[in-house]
C-alpha cells in the first residue's frame, strides 16, 4: 500500500509496524502538511463485522482520552474495503525493542517509565476504559524521552502468544492478570498486574512465567509464585520490588485500589528514607500453605478458548447414601470401593482428555535464528527452514553500504515464539541516495553551486572542456546522468563543458617562402585561396613573405579561416645596394685571428655576414641594402671581442647611374674563400673600410 494516498489526504510512505489485526505505516498529511501514522485493517478482516467493530472500538476509546501519554488520535475513515485511523506518529521505538537492547534498566528509569504509563492508566480509567492489553509492545518511547500509551481498545487477531475466547480476543499471554486468564470479567486492577509485569521485565530482563504453551503460562498466572525481582537482579531497591509484588497479586483485592495509589507509591519509592523498607508480607500467603486441599481450574472441550473451569466437588459416602432415599446401612466396603473405582477412571479421564486438548490446541516452541546480517534470500531461507514465515512485505531501511541487501533488524530475535509465526524482516538499502538534477544547459559555475548543495565535494566535481558553439562553460553531458541515484559524499561527478568553438594560433608566416607559407597554411587546417596571394615590392629578399592577414603570430583564429599573404617582388626602387670593403688584420700579424662581420640594413638587424679565420692583413666585400629611411651600420668582431662599428649612410646616385640593387651576400667565410653574393643588378657603389 506503500504510496497510496487515503481519503486524497494521507500519503502512505513507509510500514513501520503492525499486529495481527492491522498494519501501521508513517504517513504524511497532505492537508496539514506533517507526519501522521495510519492503522490500517488487515484486507482478510475487512469483511468480518466483529473485526470491524472492534477496530472502530480503539478508534473510539482512544479518542476520548486527552492525555500527553497517550497516543493522540486524528481520523478515522474507510476508503472502499479500507478501514484506517490516523493517529499521533511517534518517532522512537516501542518499549520492547528497548528492553530487548537495553534490559535490565536502572531503577531510576524504569520508575520513571512505569510513572508515565500509570498516569496514563489513571486517566483512562478516570474515563472508565481499560486498557486489556498493557504490554511493552503497546508502550512508545519518543526520542525525547516522552512515553506513549497505544493501542486502547485494540483486539488483536488470534496468535500462538494470545488466548481467545468466543467472539473476543483477550492479550498477550505473558502479561495476563489471574482473572483475565479466568475468562472473567477484567478491571482497572488486571491493568496494573500487567504494569507490574513491564515493571518487573525492566528491572530483571526476563518475564515472570514462562511456559511451554499459552495454557500453561495462564496457569502459571492463575497458581504459581513467580522468582522474586531482587533474587534476579539485586540491584533493585526493596522499595520498588514492593510495589512489583503488590501490583502482582493473584488476589485482586491485595493489589493497588487505583493507578493514582499506585502513581503516588511510585513517586515517592525512590527517596532515601524508602530505599531500604522492610519487604512487603501478606496474610493470605501463610494461608496457603497451610491449605490441603486446593481447586484446580478444569478444561471443558466447550471452554477450549478459556482457562477457568469449575471446582470438582467430592460428595460424601452418606450424601450419596440420602440422595438416593436408602435408609438402611449398607455393607461399609461396597461403596467406597466402587467410589474410589469411579474416582480413578474419572481422574484418569480427565488427565487423558486435558492432554488430548493440550496437544490439539499447542504448537512447538522454537528458538527464532538470528538473520541479521545475512543476505535476504538466505534470511529468509534460514527462518522457512526452521518453521517460521516471513511478514510480508519485507521493511527497506536507510542503513551502510556494507550493510546494503542484508538484514539489519528482524522483529523477533533470541526468543522462543511458536513455530509458524510470523517474523518480520527489515532489509538495509544502504546510504540513502539523491537523484542528480539534470545540469545539461546550465552554466559550470550554477552546476557546481547544486551539487555543493546537495553535499557533493568539489574537489570530486571535474570537467571536460571541448570545443563547441555553445557559449563556454556551458554544460553539455554529465555523469552520473539526471534522474540516476547516486551517494553525494562519495560520487566523482565528470561535467563535459564548453570551451567555445574551436581556434588554433596563428602561424608565423613572415620569412618563409611562398611555397613554405602554402605548406604550413594548409597544415594548420588554414585556408590560401589564390587571390589572397599579393606581390609586392619590400626589403626582403624577393619570394619571401613580408606581411600576413588576418592575425599576427599565435594570436586565435577558428579552423578554415581565409588568411592573406604578401609575398616581396624584388626590393623598391628607392633602395640602393652598396658594396664595401673592409680590411681586417690579425690581433698579432702571423698569428691567426678568427674574424666575424654583421650588419644592419633596410633588409633586417644584426644580419650575420660570415666568420673567417686570417693570419695576416685581409680585404673583404659586404654588400648593404640601403633605403631613404634606413642607413646601415657594418660591426667587426676578433677572436670574440668588439673590434670596430661603422656606419653606412643612404647615397644619392645621380640617375644616369642608377641601377637595380643588387642583394647582399650572406653565409660564412672559411680559410681560403669568400662569402658568395646574390645579386640582379648592376656594380654597386663601391666604398672602403679600412682597418685602424
Amino acid at each position: 500500500m506503500i504510496g497510496l494516498t487515503l481519503s486524497g489526504r494521507y500519503e502512505l510512505l513507509a510500514r513501520v509496524g503492525g499486529g495481527g489485526m492491522a498494519l501501521v505505516y508513517k504517513a504524511r498529511d497532505l492537508l496539514l502538511n506533517r507526519f501522521v501514522a495510519v492503522k490500517v485493517l488487515r484486507q482478510q478482516f475487512t469483511h468480518d463485522e466483529d473485526f470491524v467493530k472492534r477496530f472502530r472500538r480503539e478508534a473510539q476509546a482512544a479518542a476520548s482520552l486527552s492525555h500527553p501519554n497517550i497516543v493522540s488520535i486524528y481520523d478515522v475513515g474507510q476508503v472502499e474495503d479500507t478501514h484506517y485511523i490516523v493517529m499521533e506518529f511517534i518517532d522512537g521505538a516501542n518499549l520492547n525493542e528497548i528492553i530487548r537492547e537495553r534490559a535490565p534498566f536502572q531503577a531510576d528509569e524504569a520508575v520513571k517509565i512505569t510513572s508515565q504509563i500509570c498516569d496514563a492508566l489513571e486517566h483512562a480509567h478516570h474515563n472508565q476504559i481499560i486498557h486489556r492489553d498493557i504490554k511493552p509492545h503497546n508502550i512508545l518511547m519518543g526520542n525525547n524521552g516522552r512515553v506513549k500509551v497505544t493501542d486502547f481498545g485494540i483486539a488483536r487477531a488470534v496468535t500462538s502468544s494470545t488466548i481467545t475466547q468466543t467472539g473476543s480476543v483477550i492479550g498477550s499471554v505473558h502479561y495476563f492478570s489471574p482473572e483475565h486468564a479466568k475468562g472473567v470479567a477484567t478491571g482497572e486492577k488486571s491493568d496494573l498486574y500487567s504494569l507490574g509485569i513491564v515493571l518487573y521485565q525492566m528491572l530483571t530482563g526476563r518475564l515472570p512465567f514462562l511456559g511451554e504453551s499459552p495454557i500453561s503460562v495462564a496457569l502459571k498466572h492463575l497458581q504459581d509464585p513467580f522468582e522474586q525481582p531482587r533474587k534476579v537482579n539485586p540491584y533493585i531497591p526493596q522499595s520498588v520490588e514492593n510495589i512489583i509484588l503488590r501490583a502482582m497479586r493473584k488476589n485482586p483485592q491485595e493489589r493497588y485500589q487505583s493507578a493514582r495509589e499506585m502513581l503516588t507509591d511510585l513517586e515517592t519509592c525512590l527517596q532515601p528514607q524508602r530505599l531500604n523498607e522492610p519487604a512487603v508480607q501478606y496474610s493470605s500467603d501463610e494461608d496457603d500453605e497451610h491449605d490441603k486441599t486446593k481447586v484446580i481450574p478444569a478444561i471443558r472441550p466447550d471452554m477450549r478458548n478459556t482457562i477457568e473451569a469449575p471446582a470438582v466437588k467430592v460428595t460424601t459416602n452418606e450424601e450419596r447414601w440420602n440422595s438416593d432415599g436408602l435408609g438402611e446401612r449398607k455393607r461399609k466396603w461396597v461403596l467406597p470401593t466402587i467410589l474410589g473405582v469411579l474416582a480413578i477412571i474419572l481422574i484418569g479421564v480427565l488427565l487423558w482428555a486435558v492432554a488430548a486438548l493440550r496437544d490439539q490446541m499447542e504448537t512447538k516452541d522454537v528458538m527464532v535464528p538470528t538473520v541479521i546480517g545475512q543476505d535476504e534470500d538466505d534470511a529468509i531461507k534460514t527462518l522457512t527452514d526452521a518453521g517460521f514465515t516471513i511478514m510480508e512485505p519485507t521493511l527497506k531501511d536507510v542503513s551502510t553500504d556494507e550493510q546494503k541487501g542484508k538484514v539489519i533488524k528482524q522483529s523477533k530475535l533470541e526468543v522462543e515464539i511458536k513455530e509458524g509465526s510470523p517474523v518480520q524482516l527489515t532489509i538495509g538499502t544502504g546510504k540513502e541516495m539523491s537523484t542528480m538534477p539534470d545540469l545539461k544547459g546550465k552554466s559550470l559555475e550554477e552546476a557546481k553551486g547544486l551539487l555543493t548543495d546537495l553535499g557533493v565535494d568539489p574537489a570530486n566535481i571535474g570537467t571536460n572542456p571541448i570545443f563547441d558553439e555553445s557559449e563556454p562553460d556551458t554544460v553539455l553531458d554529465q555523469v552520473p546522468k539526471s534522474e540516476d541515484l547516486f551517494d553525494p559524499e562519495k560520487a566523482v561527478v565528470n561535467l563535459t563543458i564548453s570551451k567555445g568553438e574551436e581556434s588554433i594560433p596563428m602561424p608565423n608566416l613572415i620569412g618563409k617562402t611562398e611555397a613554405e607559407a602554402k605548406a604550413t597554411i594548409e597544415q594548420k587546417d588554414l585556408k590560401l585561396p589564390a587571390d589572397k596571394i599579393f606581390r609586392e615590392k619590400s626589403y626582403l629578399k624577393k619570394g619571401t613573405v613580408f606581411k600576413q592577414f588576418p592575425a599576427e603570430e599565435n594570436e586565435m583564429v577558428q579552423p578554415k579561416s581565409e588568411v592573406s599573404i604578401w609575398v616581396s617582388d624584388g626590393y623598391p626602387a628607392e633602395s640602393r645596394a652598396q658594396k664595401l670593403n673592409i680590411t681586417v688584420s690579425p690581433a698579432v700579424e702571423g698569428q691567426s685571428s678568427k674574424i666575424r662581420i654583421e650588419y644592419t640594413d633596410a633588409t633586417g638587424e644584426n644580419i650575420q655576414w660570415g666568420t673567417k679565420t686570417i693570419n695576416q692583413t685581409t680585404n673583404f666585400e659586404v654588400t648593404l641594402i640601403l633605403s631613404p629611411t634606413k642607413d646601415g651600420i657594418i660591426r667587426i668582431y676578433r677572436d670574440g671581442q668588439f673590434l670596430q662599428e661603422e656606419p653606412v649612410p643612404y647615397l644619392v646616385i645621380p640617375a644616369s647611374n642608377t641601377e637595380e640593387p643588387v642583394p647582399p651576400g650572406s653565409g660564412d667565410v672559411t680559410e681560403g674563400g669568400e662569402t658568395p653574393v646574390d645579386g640582379d643588378g648592376t656594380d654597386p657603389v663601391e666604398g672602403e673600410i679600412l682597418n685602424p
